[in-house]
């Protein structure tokens, strides 16, 4: 089903399974997690491959709570100096910065864990 179309019935009762939030058939909508720095550990790691040869650092396996991590964001791309995005429930800063990502982390209470090479 593509995004601009919405499912609104169908002849063997499964239109009755539509999430009302997402609209789709199987939820993609997640409940929010609550974020609590001291018990969060995010994992940070470098990527290149498809991405035309530029290196960004990933801060991956985050809580699914998309408004808390957007200012996260906002507070790393200030910190490092750069661009970047979150998207997918993963931060991503372009440019190598696992060691200042690691460290602006740690101070804001998260543990954080260099992962990869």
């Amino acid at each position: 089903m593509s995004k601009n179309t919405r499912f609104v019935y169908s002849t063997d009762g499964s239109h009755h399974n539509i999430c009302k939030n997402c609209g789709e058939l199987k939820c993609k909508c997640k409940s929010t997690t609550a974020v609590i720095p001291n018990e969060t550990t995010l994992k940070i790691r470098l990527e290149k491959n498809g991405r035309g040869g530029k290196v960004v650092t990933v801060v991956f396996e985050l809580p699914h709570n998309p408004d808390y991590f957007k200012e996260l964001t906002k507070k790393l791309k200030a910190t490092c100096g750069s661009g970047g995005t979150f998207k997918d429930d993963t931060i991503e800063i372009q440019g190598d910065h696992k060691a200042k990502l690691k460290q602006a982390l740690e101070k804001l209470g998260f543990k954080a864990v260099l992962a990869g090479g």
